[in-house]
């Protein structure tokens, strides 16, 4: 899923650590329905429910003012990200804007929204 934004060159790269395909989608939602300690994605877990994506989550996104890319383990070239991650892209450059264990530490929605609004207000102020 891509999300369109104005007209920036930077984006967000969000990986999930997850396979994508509608078969591991299914078994995902199971794990995370059955076994939500044990699911290795706290990105997923955070930002979808047991089939789709928070509204909330979908509403920031549309929001922001650069392209969002969601890429699963399985079809990133970013391999050498430990996962999940949240990635920024810009004039070529990758940085790792969220690691897997802030992400892992993260414990809602709304304090994943808070942290992306500080490390892109930082990741700003520092290309300024």
């Amino acid at each position: 899923m891509s999300v369109p934004a104005p007209s920036s060159p930077d984006r967000l790269i969000f990986i999930y650590n997850a396979d994508g395909g509608l078969v591991q989608m299914a078994l995902d939602s199971l794990h995370k329905t059955l076994s939500p300690s044990t699911y290795p994605c706290s990105l997923c877990a955070i930002t979808y429910g047991s089939l789709r994506m928070d509204p909330k989550w979908r509403k920031w996104l549309r929001a922001l003012p650069m392209h969002a890319v969601f890429q699963h383990k399985d079809d990133t070239p970013h391999k050498h990200v430990a996962l999940p991650a949240v990635l920024r892209e810009r004039g070529g450059e990758i940085e790792v804007l969220i690691d897997a264990p802030t992400l892992d530490s993260l414990g809602s929605l709304d304090a994943l929204i808070t942290m992306m609004e500080v490390r892109l207000a930082s990741s700003r102020a520092i290309s300024a």
